[in-house]
């Protein structure tokens, strides 16, 4: 009988390694290597093939041509997307195909939780985008990221178009981020990770952390994050031996003089989540470090940030709800946001000297970093954030149905609208572009404005049947104030969605202008007057025949009222 049982159980431990064996994923075959896009999509096509509580779905399309691939996992077997009770996850991997440590971690994360290694996920439906840029993925080489101590091959940074992916969130010049928001608001998850790999300074960790700034996020459920949530999981990744910090953004050239927070507008990832009130994590393990710690650093990440999600449910839920209230109209609303470099808290930092010693290449000072002298001391850490600019949230924006590009963006995020049935006309608040600056440089496709400021005034218009009526009070309020007033930082505006309207479409002949200019001078003494005032100031302008008879177009009802009026409005 010992003999039989010695040899069922010897059989049971074959069985158990032969399909742990069959499950095993490249990475864990050769550490410093990271499959191609067609052994991903392989891999977990299989594996969701074999157990019932994973399921692979294709969504959207990319700009490489290439459907999203969402793997989902629910312990229930039920994927019930719509179940209240469940808290949703979702994790996304590979939108800097260069920085792919997430993508295998997530392999191995999905497959454990297949198999019933990782437990404590009843409460959680866990969804994974395997790879964000498949055009990214595709485009594989061993040079691209200068700076990165492996895998031996991986993909470029940008995706099909030379897009970068973590700047398109909010205008959404790429099919990816159209099918992103297809799947995010489909989960509308509670938590999101979007898994990177730093650039910049030497230090000792292995993984630092963005989190959404609790500003950002809202009052009470952004101090739970920073306070609770966050300071439990690093704990938990402590005690496995993982150090973290929050993410090295240097003050100076170098960290000892400090570190301030990101700020992860809605262009970002973490950014556009905010907008939803959803919690954001974008750890960035450190780019010097071997491959094989960065995966398995990420893989632990997950398991904590999901096991702390799975315990507080219902807390994160409730805290969330309650979060919109805070966004009723006639709030006041920041839209412009940066880091406050008089308030600060010292924390911990673990660091290498840096040095400088002559270049081998130009034979000048070059800045470097000492392995063999590590530190801990305590640095400032600039989190607080401040305001420089408010609006006060309207009833109501009114779209004209022109507007089609914003109208198609904002139907994506499961913006609620309704449309007018007749022609109507409605007292309305209306901005006209004051100032903005330009960028000289491109940047992901845009010459973006900034600094912008407006004027507004209050007036009765007609709308046409179709115009789009579209309400404040609902859950996408955030992601409408911040594409839809022009002053904010990455407004439909400032990403230059309505740059038509900066440019006159009509002018003037002079010598036709001329009559009518004086006959308008006789009858309009309010022009006249304010004419002979900037004559009087401007001697400039007194010398010019033309800035003259421009001044009168400008000011005369012959002047286009198109010109520099923001398309959209709104309803206090």
């Amino acid at each position: 009988m010992k003999k039989i049982h010695f040899l069922i159980c010897l059989m049971a431990l074959c069985f158990t390694s032969l399909a742990q064996n069959k499950w095993i994923t490249p990475f864990e075959k050769n550490p410093n290597t990271t499959p191609t896009y067609d052994e991903v999509i392989k891999y977990f096509t299989t594996l969701t093939s074999a157990f019932k509580t994973l399921k692979i779905e294709k969504i959207g399309d990319t700009d490489a041509g290439y459907p999203l691939h969402l793997i989902t996992y629910d312990v229930t077997a039920k994927f019930n997307l719509k179940d209240k009770s469940k808290l949703h996850v979702l994790i996304n991997n590979n939108i800097h195909a260069g920085e792919p440590d997430g993508v295998d971690a997530s392999m191995m994360y999905l497959r454990d939780l297949a198999m019933g290694k990782i437990k404590g996920t009843e409460n959680l439906i866990i969804s994974c985008i395997a790879i964000y840029s498949p055009g990214g993925t595709l485009n594989r080489g061993a040079f691209s990221r200068a700076n990165q101590n492996g895998p031996d091959f991986y993909g470029f940074r940008a995706n099909a178009r030379n897009y970068d992916l973590n700047r398109d969130f909010i205008k959404k010049d790429t099919k990816n981020a159209k099918s992103f928001a297809t799947i995010f608001q489909k989960i509308n998850p509670e938590v999101f990770i979007d898994n990177h790999v730093s650039n910049g300074s030497d230090y000792q960790y292995t993984l630092t952390i963005i989190e959404t700034h609790p500003d950002r996020l809202g009052n009470k459920l952004g101090q739970y994050l920073q306070k609770e949530f966050t300071p439990t999981v690093r704990k938990n990744l402590l005690e496995k031996g993982i150090i973290s910090i929050p993410y090295v953004n240097s003050y100076g050239p170098t960290p000892e003089k400090g570190i301030t927070q990101f700020i992860d507008y809605g262009r970002y990832s973490t950014g556009y989540a905010s907008l939803f009130n959803t919690i954001g994590y974008m750890p960035e393990t450190h780019m010097l470090k071997s491959y094989e710690d960065r995966v398995k650093v990420t893989y632990e990440f997950m398991v904590e940030t999901v096991k702390e999600a799975n315990k507080n449910h219902k807390k994160i839920k409730e805290l969330r709800s309650e979060s919109w209230k805070k966004y009723a109209p006639g709030a006041t609303y920041p839209v412009t946001w940066a880091v406050d470099m008089d308030k600060f808290e010292e924390i911990e930092f673990k660091g290498y000297e840096a040095a400088y010693k002559p270049s081998e290449v130009s034979g000048k000072d070059r800045l470097y970093y000492d392995r063999s002298k590590p530190f801990t001391k305590n640095i400032p850490y600039y989190d607080k954030l401040k305001n420089s600019k408010f609006i006060t949230i309207p009833n109501y924006y009114i779209i004209p149905q022109a507007q089609h590009y914003v109208i198609e963006r904002l139907q994506l995020n499961q913006i609620l609208m309704t449309r007018f049935k007749k022609d109507t006309t409605i007292e309305v608040e209306q901005y006209k572009i004051k100032t903005f600056e330009t960028a000289k440089t491109a940047y992901e496709g845009h010459y973006n404005h900034s600094n912008t400021e407006v004027d507004k005034s209050t007036l009765k218009m007609d709308f046409r049947k179709g115009d789009y009526l579209v309400s404040t009070r609902q859950p996408g309020v955030k992601y409408l104030l911040e594409t839809l007033e022009p002053e904010a930082y990455d407004s439909f505006f400032n990403w230059n969605f309505f740059d038509t309207y900066l440019q006159t479409k009509e002018h003037f002949s002079a010598y036709v202008f001329e009559d009518i200019a004086a006959e308008l001078l006789k009858k309009d003494d309010k022009l006249r007057k304010e004419l002979e005032e900037k004559r009087s100031l401007d001697e400039k302008f007194a010398s010019s025949a033309s800035d003259q008879l421009r001044f009168i177009y400008i000011n005369s009802p012959y002047y286009e009222k198109e010109h520099m009026r923001y398309p959209i409005f709104r309803i206090r």
